[in-house]
């Protein structure tokens, strides 16, 4: 059959407004059912307790559970997946780490690639990493541990969640620049490896104020030294690594990804919730109890810091030679 030129140009138009008008229409009623937010690593680290309590504020906010899933293994790469391989509509998002731009470098053969198939959609804090040993362990300062190191060349044991995780990079980065040897023992995330290290089965961590901050109040953990390059206002009295290993620096970070492909109208609306709770006098004063500073911004300004992130520690990783093991 064929159409009046009149009809067929109204249809056209018609067309042409619903593309236009879908998107919008559809970032408004977004999310229309539960979202699923996967986390790369188990319940009780750093990653976790953050994503949990974002998730909070975006049900409650958007009127749609947001639910964690923890996806542990290959330091957070078979969460990234499933993320890379759901559905671009905003109901699957990542819980993006430091570990995520150091993987692009540390491991030889991912099936995805991160900054091209995870869109950047908020930053949510920084925190620093901090130098933990045991209580029981007689050394308390970060040259003693070194001297110690030196004299008792691989009998360290040194955990951390995960090869190619910040902790991992981390403690590799002190190895180096402070010129010890130490074992590195991997765990699947920061919770056991915390646990071993109160324990006695390993000797040091590099872990996130965030995950740890709790054992270092309750004394079942001692804080060495912080990983930034400034003191960190949640633990004022621990010093810096840089006090005792000119120039050391290193952060760990969290924020938000989701699919590639995923509507911009959608990515802005989860930006601009999740900066409106980062902004909540309530939360940040969480973030804040765990060592967290907030970072809110665009999606094109985390974009922007998960490429110089990628760029840093490729070279670090290339320094240090390290891959995954």
């Amino acid at each position: 059959m064929k159409l009046p030129r009149r009809h067929f140009l109204h249809l056209a138009a018609s067309a042409a407004t619903l593309s236009v008008l879908s998107p919008i229409a559809w970032a408004q009623t977004y999310p229309t059912r539960p979202v699923r937010w996967i986390v790369g690593y188990p319940p009780g680290g750093a990653t976790d307790i953050i994503a949990r309590l974002i998730a909070q504020w975006l049900s409650e906010r958007l009127g749609q559970p947001f639910v964690i899933e923890n996806r542990p293994g290959a330091s957070g790469n078979i969460g990234t997946e499933a993320v890379v391989r759901a559905a671009p509509d905003g109901h699957t998002l990542l819980l993006v780490n430091a570990g995520n731009t150091i993987n692009e470098t540390f491991y030889d053969k991912l099936s995805f690639v991160f900054l091209r198939d995870i869109t950047a959609v908020a930053g949510i804090v920084r925190v620093p990493l901090v130098m933990l040993v045991n209580p029981s362990d007689p050394i308390k300062t970060v040259p003693e541990f070194i001297a110690y190191a030196k004299t008792h060349p691989g009998k360290l044991n040194m955990a951390s969640p995960g090869n190619g995780t910040p902790h991992h990079v981390s403690g590799e980065l002190f190895k180096m620049m402070a010129g010890i040897d130490m074992t590195h023992v991997p765990y699947r995330g920061s919770a056991p490896a915390l646990s071993d290290l109160m324990g006695g089965q390993v000797q040091v961590a590099f872990d996130t104020t965030t995950a740890s901050i709790e054992y270092i109040r309750a004394g079942k953990l001692r804080a060495l030294a912080v990983t930034t390059a400034a003191r960190s206002e949640t633990l004022p009295d621990i010093p810096t690594m840089g006090d005792f290993v000119p120039g050391y620096e290193a952060n760990g970070w969290y924020g938000v990804g989701a699919p590639k492909s995923t509507p911009p109208e959608i990515v802005d609306k989860l930006n601009k919730e999740i900066n409106t709770a980062l902004a909540d006098p309530n939360v940040k004063a969480r973030l804040g109890n765990l060592g967290a500073t907030v970072v809110a911004g665009s999606p094109a300004e985390f974009a922007r810091f998960m490429a110089e992130e990628t760029e840093k520690w490729a070279k670090v990783a290339k320094f240090l030679r390290a891959k995954a093991e």
